[in-house]
């Protein structure tokens, strides 16, 4: 099931009893598109829709969110129920998060409620004013010189990972699974591997089972770390974070676990960087070197975590697998593509992620 037309009747139906039988509905749409580099970033897993409502004097806007049923592991109702519960649950108690202000379902008949008949699940989350970051990163990409405020946000977001990073939890079951996940979960690893053609190009699914392997052998060797399992987002990529004036950011939609390893998303954010650069120069360096160095420099640097850059690669590897994929982007060359199946050959093979290797990783 697709995210329904609503209808207007419903909606306001729904809102009056979330927040009161003198609810008044403004408008609503869906929310545009967004491209990455000038290249479209095609796959999404919903399709979300601002609403902007009045309770008593006061206007409230809100997003309504669902999954889109299909791969990755949204197949069946059920998987897309417990990815809309758990980020009802999870959302609010992560710091600059925006918050979930409830839970619903539609109805066969779309209407919308909360829940015994319901057939497709959806979130109600705040609206947050902001710019996405990757109007930064595609600033940069276009030619344009590295301003002193992109440097000062590139160091709030590596201090911010550092700060929700030192909040630990001991359970070592809990860790393990998120590294199975890694491997296992359809919007993981495999999932990935599964996404891609036959072949593209050089990329075969001999190489693609060979990434598999590896990242395998990195879980067994990672698994005896479990004191590392932190607080987390889970999917801390540019576009899940929305920029205000100077530095003030929130973020959103994390994703998979409240608790995991913190070079998740470390490698998250720095990949971008790293895509960024090869769209732009085929390699890493100007504005995307100084951004990638600086932010691994400033998250070690406030977290104290030097072992993260040897847990790093398995991570890396699910992040080059997603923006090397022709599902999600699409238009990037070969030449692009290579240079990210090199980087994740590459890292998989060092037994210690270097920052200052990246060009090496690449080739």
């Amino acid at each position: 099931m697709m995210m329904p037309r609503l209808k207007t009747h419903n909606l306001v139906s729904y809102l009056r009893n979330c927040f009161g039988p003198k609810t008044i509905l403004l408008s609503y749409g869906p929310i545009g598109q967004e491209s990455v580099q000038g290249k479209d970033k095609r796959y999404g897993y919903g399709s979300p829709v601002r609403i902007r409502f009045r309770t008593g004097e006061t206007v409230r806007s809100a997003v309504i969110s669902t999954l889109t049923p299909g791969p990755f592991g949204h197949e069946h109702m059920a998987d897309r129920a417990q990815a809309i519960l758990w980020d009802y649950e999870s959302y609010g108690r992560l710091p600059r998060h925006v918050k979930a202000l409830d839970v619903g379902a539609f109805t066969a008949g779309q209407e919308l409620f909360s829940v015994s008949r319901a057939r497709e699940f959806f979130v109600l989350n705040e609206w947050v004013e902001g710019t996405g970051y990757q109007t930064d990163l595609e600033r940069l990409a276009k030619g344009y010189g590295l301003r002193p405020l992109d440097r000062q946000r590139m160091l709030a977001l590596a201090r911010y990972l550092a700060r929700i990073h030192t909040q630990k939890r001991r359970d070592p079951d809990l860790y393990r699974r998120r590294l199975r996940e890694l491997i296992g979960h359809g919007e993981c690893i495999m999932g990935l591997t599964d996404s891609y053609p036959k072949r593209l190009g050089f990329i075969t699914e001999e190489l693609l089972r060979e990434i598999e392997d590896s990242c395998n052998r990195w879980r067994w060797r990672l698994r005896g770390k479990t004191h590392r399992l932190s607080q987390v987002h889970g999917d801390f990529h540019p576009y899940n974070v929305l920029f205000r004036t100077r530095t003030d950011f929130s973020v959103l939609d994390r994703s998979r676990g409240e608790w995991g390893e913190p070079a998740d998303d470390v490698t998250a954010m720095t990949m971008n960087y790293l895509l960024s650069s090869l769209i732009r120069y085929g390699r890493l360096q100007g504005p995307f070197e100084i951004l990638f160095r600086g932010f691994w420099d400033a998250y070690l640097k406030t977290s104290g975590d030097q072992d993260v850059m040897s847990v790093a690669a398995p991570f890396f590897a699910f992040r080059g697998l997603v923006v090397a994929s022709p599902v999600w982007y699409p238009n990037l060359t070969i030449a692009v593509r290579r240079s990210i199946f090199h980087f994740i050959t590459n890292v998989l093979g060092a037994t210690r992620f270097e920052p200052d290797r990246v060009n090496e990783y690449c080739r």
